[in-house]
């Protein structure tokens, strides 16, 4: 996390915070404000420290509202919580999307469909993988009326804005079409230090299921032992990141191969900044 996630904080704030430490920590403090440090710059030792209080630390994930209730209700459009899951930030949900809707998308996504790549760690490039068989169709945020009407469903259920998302991308499975065990986040290569500079981490993801799978195709989460299989108008959400922020490698997933069947699914990935797509 960096020192400017704490732009907020005044050293009045610290003071007051050091009374509820212990005195080689007050001093600590004490001395850094009296040499000019910043607050930032002081709160970031802190938390990496894990001195500083949670209502402290900022959103650095997208958050569920009100995931203890059965329906989220976003513009009379009523979403079902299924099941949640602490540690992976893991989210089930049902009825995210109409029939229509994912009739819709799969419409759109034929004749801009092509093999799937993935991000290569050491360009930043994307490239064909033997992991990733399906065929994804790309799309930029609001580019037809019913991408911009569930990007900002989801805005509204993850409390996170628009612009802080890469376009959807329709995805079609095959049959033996998968995605083996990966993760989302970008890491510290040079392949993802170019897309971080373009909106910063991914911090979560959204996998919408445009169409049922007669057998196979769910989303497992190998590290929890946990599998969703697909629902027409479902979906399932992870956060890539820990509430510090940090890069959560019990989020490992994979798209589990398709028996019978085709598996059309829509993917949303936020990110921690406004987002702005490569050139």
């Amino acid at each position: 996390m960096t020192s400017s996630a704490f732009s907020s904080l005044t050293h009045e704030d610290l003071l007051a915070l050091s009374l509820t430490l212990d005195d080689s920590w007050r001093a600590w403090i004490e001395t850094n404000i009296e040499r000019g440090c910043s607050p930032a710059s002081i709160a970031k030792v802190l938390a990496d420290n894990k001195k500083l209080p949670s209502k402290y630390l900022p959103a650095v994930r997208p958050n569920i509202t009100n995931d203890d209730e059965n329906f989220v209700n976003i513009d009379g459009h009523v979403v079902q919580v299924v099941c949640t899951l602490k540690s992976p930030r893991v989210v089930v949900f049902d009825n995210l999307l109409t029939q229509a809707e994912c009739d819709e998308l799969i419409a759109l996504a034929d004749g801009r469909l092509e093999r799937g790549k993935v991000v290569d760690e050491k360009t930043g490039n994307s490239r064909l993988h033997a992991h990733r068989s399906s065929d994804n169709a790309q799309f930029t945020l609001g580019e037809f009326e019913v991408i911009d009407r569930v990007e900002r469903r989801l805005a509204a259920l993850l409390n996170w804005p628009v612009e802080n998302g890469e376009g959807l991308q329709v995805l079609r499975y095959q049959k033996g079409g998968e995605y083996r065990p990966h993760f989302d986040y970008f890491g510290d290569s040079v392949g993802g230090r170019k897309h971080l500079e373009v909106g910063g981490q991914r911090v979560g993801t959204c996998v919408m299921y445009l169409s049922d799978v007669q057998a196979g195709g769910g989303t497992s989460f190998p590290s929890v032992g946990m599998e969703v299989k697909p629902k027409k108008g479902g979906a399932v959400f992870f956060a890539d990141v820990d509430e510090q922020g940090d890069v959560d490698k019990l989020t490992l997933h994979a798209g589990v191969p398709v028996i019978t069947g085709v598996k059309f699914i829509a993917t949303k990935w936020v990110r921690e900044r406004p987002y702005r797509r490569e050139s």
